[in-house]
């Protein structure tokens, strides 16, 4: 409107200068009424066309609040307390039953988001988040039905990169924690190097190890870990590598650089980062007794109650007590291969003999019964009827591949190689598998 104005007021200037040169009155006038005419018009499209912003629809935001389930809370407690009846409850909770098999909660990780259109509005939709990669909507529709429907979220799983070194002094957890790598992934890749490594004598200053794992992202958000792709370490017996690869029928394994099952059937050291305070030998001053003879087994330091993981899947053979071994468990895991765990303070529940137990189940705890002088595990592998060094001791590999799995294994190790070399250029950038 304004920028009419200042146009109109120069023309009319401009023609009024050129008019009094002539001394043409008429003409004059003429043009400052058609010139009036003309705001006249510019006013009344300016009154019909333009509309202010104060005439706009205000539409208010929805209004959300988000419960966290505490322990002892209930569905019928939560959805109370936002004032649904019990019909409503009853109704809300057959659908997540039937719907989504949904009928427990979890303290401390489920949420509940109530939203309503606007304050003054009933809740309209109800957002159960159950862990950070699924959740349930339940929404009200006209007639006063709710419907539920299940969302899996996309994770964004991205590959990370983490290289360190042991240093003097160092574990290999505190060299791990160092190098930044989580806490849960270096114990699973405890588990994975427990079947090649004693972490008790070949960990030494100056060893390198590398782990390639998973980070799943969600919003551009980091949430959680997955799995451990590789693992490197330049153990004392040579460099011990290990990939993850996923078979044609959708078996899961780890391979060394080669193909070759990396999993072995027994491991070395069953409780995880447990120091060894006596070494197998064929001649030991017995602590207890006073005289010389085999130590037939590796003893390692644990508090009493530590729980013991079986060796390997296998059969108890035995679960008893003497006066030399205490509480002792005997497993059978092949036609070759018997392990013993002794001095327990307790069997685990369950564990009898004739159980099938899996590599890594509870089979009881450590003590110091016995003729033990303190609390500690002692660990036996027994091979074909002869106690062997369960550190020194060759095992067997399970789960090899046929040659088509091996195949395509090979080229996805190499994909695998191929990012790590990427990331060991730039640690920083995004790479997905």
């Amino acid at each position: 409107m304004k920028k009419a104005k200042y146009i109109i007021r120069k023309m009319t200037v401009g023609l009024t200068k050129s008019c009094k040169k002539v001394g043409d009155v008429k003409v004059l006038s003429r043009i400052i009424l058609w010139c009036a005419g003309l705001m006249v018009l510019v006013a009344l499209g300016v009154v019909l066309f333009y509309k202010p912003v104060r005439d706009a629809v205000f539409i208010p935001p929805e209004v959300k609040t988000v419960v966290e389930v505490k322990s002892g809370d209930t569905l019928s407690k939560i959805l109370g307390g936002k004032g649904f009846s019990m019909r409503d409850i009853d109704t809300i909770s057959k659908t997540l039953k039937k719907d989504a098999d949904f009928v427990t909660l979890r303290p401390g990780r489920d949420k509940f988001e109530f939203v309503q259109k606007d304050e003054n509005q009933p809740i309209s939709k109800i957002v159960i988040k159950n862990g950070p990669w699924r959740q349930m909507e339940l929404s009200c529709g006209e007639t006063g039905t709710w419907e539920c429907q299940k969302i899996d979220i996309q994770r964004d799983t991205r590959v990370t990169y983490k290289t360190g070194e042991i240093l003097d002094g160092d574990s290999f957890y505190l060299a791990g924690m160092r190098a930044g790598i989580p806490a849960g992934i270096l114990a699973d890749v405890y588990d994975l190097l427990a079947f090649e490594m004693d972490f008790e004598r070949d960990v030494r200053a100056g060893q390198h190890f590398y782990v390639l794992y998973e980070e799943n992202y969600a919003s551009e958000k980091m949430v959680d870990t997955g799995h451990v792709l590789a693992v490197s370490f330049e153990a004392l017996r040579g460099n011990v590598q290990m990939y993850r690869f996923v078979k044609s029928d959708g078996g899961v394994g780890y391979y060394d650089e080669h193909g070759n099952g990396a999993i072995k059937s027994l491991k070395r050291t069953p409780i995880n980062n447990a120091k060894i305070t006596s070494s197998f030998s064929g001649r030991r001053k017995h602590p207890v007794l006073g005289f010389t003879r085999a130590h037939k087994g590796v003893d390692f330091r644990a508090p009493t109650g530590t729980p013991i993981p079986a060796a390997g899947a296998g059969r108890v053979v035995a679960r008893s007590f003497n006066r030399g071994h205490g509480n002792f468990v005997k497993i059978r895991h092949n036609g070759t291969f018997e392990t013993l765990y002794a001095h327990m303070s307790r069997f685990a529940k369950g564990v009898n003999v004739g159980t099938v137990v899996r590599q890594g189940q509870i089979i009881g705890y450590s003590g110091s019964t016995g003729l033990s002088t303190g609390p500690h595990l002692h660990y036996e592998i027994i091979k074909n009827g002869q106690h062997v060094n369960p550190m020194t001791v060759k095992l067997p590999a399970i789960n090899n591949l046929d040659a088509a799995n091996k195949k395509t294994f090979m080229e996805y190790k190499q994909q695998l190689d191929n990012t790590i070399n990427s990331l060991k250029e730039n640690p920083t950038q995004i790479m997905r598998l």
